[in-house]
Parts: structure tokens; C-alpha cells; sequence
């Protein structure tokens, strides 16, 4: 018998999304995995502080969610940092095409939210690029363990270490667009 049932105690893997904004705000997107009882004894306590949760399988499967979700933003942040950048070479107004196309298909959190900053070169509103590649790192970890490629989140992982190398460790991730503003 395991110590867990010996014990009588529970455990969720519950990792989160939404950044300092959405703990303050008690609006953060909570990936849970766990047994089901135990996730209904803890379901009213994560819900103050939650705006989304949901149980996704056995223990383990939060955090795989957790990898899921900083893959596709990795790959969102990089898409927006070369969209923002090609439309200044190219002599757009940017917070216009941004009005427009945040409209569209292109939509997303991170246009949304991180676009103004992006183009005014301010990185201190998010999520961290230090702790960004901890968790693509983790995620790389186990692409190699169940087999699943994952070129894009290599190549921006190896971004993000060029930010690094520029002092912004601590600048959020929509600091991608740095590289293409290095002088």
C-alpha cells in the first residue's frame, strides 16, 4: 500500500496560467491532474483564485498541460515578434494593423495584451524568459521521452537564449522582440 492511501491524503498537480495579473486578479486557468476525489475536495479552494480549472486526467497530466500551453505561446510570441518587426520595416503603423487584425484570425492573448509594450521596447509586465525556457526545457525533456518533435519550440527555446545573452532574464517573454532590434 502506497503512503498516499496508508495516510488517507490526496494529491493534484494543478500548475497554472495567467501570470501575476491573473493571481491578483483571481482569474487564473488551472490544469489539474489527479484522481477525482481529490480533485472534488479541492475544487471550492482552487476556484477562488481561478477563472478556469479543470481536471485533465491522473496525476501528471497538469503539468503535460502546462508544457502544451508554453509550447504554443513560445511559438505565438515568436510569430508576433517577427509580425510586429516586418510591419515597422515596412513602414506600418502598428497600432493600427494591430486594431484590425486583433479582430481576425491572428487574434490571441498575447497580441492583445503584449503588442503595445512590444512595440515601445518595455519588457517588466509578464512572465519571465528565465522561467520560460525552465519550462520549455522541461517540455523538450519529455518530447524526447514520448517521441514528439518539436522544431519551433527548439528554435525559439534557442531564442529566448539570445535574449538571455542581452541582460533580459528577467524581461518578460514578449521580449523576443529584442533580437531583431540588436544593434
Amino acid at each position: 500500500m502506497n503512503i498516499q492511501k496508508k495516510n488517507d491524503f490526496g494529491f493534484l498537480d494543478a500548475p497554472v496560467s495567467g501570470g501575476q495579473a491573473g493571481a491578483e486578479n483571481g482569474a487564473l486557468t488551472v490544469m489539474i491532474g489527479g484522481d477525482q476525489k481529490d480533485f472534488d475536495k479541492a475544487k471550492d479552494k482552487i476556484d477562488c483564485y481561478s477563472k478556469k480549472m479543470k481536471l485533465l486526467g491522473s496525476s501528471g497530466s497538469g503539468q503535460l498541460a502546462k508544457m502544451v500551453n508554453q509550447i504554443c505561446i513560445a511559438g505565438l510570441v515568436q510569430g508576433l515578434s517577427e509580425a510586429i518587426n516586418f510591419g515597422i520595416k515596412a513602414g506600418l503603423n502598428m497600432e493600427d494593423v494591430i486594431e484590425v487584425i486583433s479582430k481576425g484570425a491572428a487574434q490571441s492573448w498575447q497580441m492583445e495584451n503584449r503588442y503595445k509594450t512590444m512595440i515601445e521596447d518595455k519588457f517588466e509586465f509578464g512572465f519571465a524568459v528565465d522561467w520560460m525556457r525552465k519550462d520549455l526545457k522541461i517540455a523538450l525533456e519529455e518530447a524526447k521521452k514520448n517521441g514528439s518533435l518539436l522544431p519551433v519550440t527548439e528554435i525559439v527555446d534557442k531564442y529566448y537564449g539570445e535574449v538571455q545573452g542581452m541582460g533580459g532574464n528577467r524581461w518578460d517573454t514578449s521580449s523576443l522582440i529584442k533580437r531583431f532590434r540588436k544593434k
